[in-house]
């Protein structure tokens, strides 16, 4: 028996996958695919960068020049290069909004698409010089009209995206994907430079018994985050307290909340009243995956993907997580309410 050709049929890679899910749309000319190998192409480009990023002098400020008189580009910068130049590669994309660019990129007409992707190039780029994990996250929208792209086309709410995702650059580079039917995580392997489905259908416990927040912002806090916090130090039902974990790395945080369970908070406190992460590529990428694999997203007024945002680096709180966890949260948020 041929145990490596065996070996290799059980190989599901990223290409293989999408590949099957759009065989069962007949309709379906392969522009998503097409898209989404280019959002591939981005990830592996960017985890070879922050793999050799202290080799290759990548830390640090944009604008240092090396011994050659070429210009030093700083890791998060080289990243938002990146991805717009796959993304308007692909021939598939109309508008483009990065956390880099204060502007929305508009894709000149010959090279234009029916898809906006919405995009993070390097979310916790400030932990790079420890070496923490840090990720890229992206959003995906769909043209509904044939007219010249404007921003209106991607200030929709979440729950319009057709897909959502992150890569995690750590220990190992791991792309987590939804396409709206369930969530599936894959991992790089170097010898083979492919994607490979690792983790099939990831679902969110329904209860967890870790919290993630930053409290040191703990005396801005309101009082429905406040009185949360205490019960997971200090709960009154007998249950064991949950354990605090915290990188401060989006994309970490909200990856071991998705396999673990628990909640991951980045509430609105006195110093950022409107929240601190972005809407349109932080916020509802990850709540987009959230709600896929079982779990939650509110932002202490609402579910999180019924947003609608009115400019495109928008800010908004979030607690994000387990089913039942995030439902505690809302109901601290509905009793503040009717006081």
């Amino acid at each position: 028996m041929d145990h490596e050709a065996d070996a290799f049929r059980d190989l599901m890679t990223i290409t293989r996958f999408v590949l099957n899910e759009q065989s069962k749309y007949p309709e379906s000319r392969g522009d998503f695919t097409i898209l989404l190998s280019n959002i591939v192409l981005g990830c592996k480009f960017v985890c070879s960068a922050v793999n050799k990023a202290g080799l290759a002098k990548l830390i640090g400020l944009a604008g240092d020049t090396n011994i050659q008189g070429e210009e030093q580009k700083k890791l998060d910068v080289l990243s938002n290069d990146v991805f717009v130049k796959a993304l308007v590669s692909s021939g598939r994309t109309s508008v483009l909004v990065s956390e880099e660019d204060e502007e929305a990129t508009f894709v000149e007409s010959s090279k234009c698409g029916k898809y906006c992707v919405v995009f993070d190039p390097l979310d916790g780029s400030s932990n790079i010089d420890c070496g923490v994990s840090i990720g890229t996250i992206f959003g995906i929208y769909t043209m509904e009209h044939s007219d010249e792209p404007t921003t209106k086309d991607v200030l929709k709410p979440g729950n319009e995206m057709v897909a959502a995702g992150y890569c995690m650059y750590g220990s190992s580079c791991m792309l987590v994907l939804s396409t709206g039917t369930g969530v599936h995580g894959f991992t790089l392997d170097p010898s083979l430079g492919e994607f490979i489905l690792t983790h099939p259908d990831i679902k969110i416990p329904k209860k967890g018994n870790i919290y993630s927040v930053n409290e040191g912002n703990a005396q801005n806090w309101d009082g429905p985050t406040t009185k949360y916090v205490e019960r997971c130090k200090y709960p009154k039902d007998g249950s064991p307290a949950k354990s605090l974990r915290y990188v401060g790395s989006m994309v970490a945080d909200v990856h071991r909340t998705l396999l673990y369970g628990g909640i991951f908070l980045y509430p609105a406190d006195k110093k950022s009243p409107n929240g601190k992460l972005r809407v349109l590529y932080e916020v509802f990428p990850m709540a987009f995956l959230m709600e896929q694999a079982g779990g939650q997203a509110f932002t202490g007024k609402k579910r999180a993907l019924d947003l609608v945002p009115k400019k495109i680096h928008e800010r908004s709180p979030i607690f994000l997580g387990s089913y039942d966890d995030v439902e505690e949260i809302k109901a601290l948020y509905a009793e503040e309410e009717k006081n």
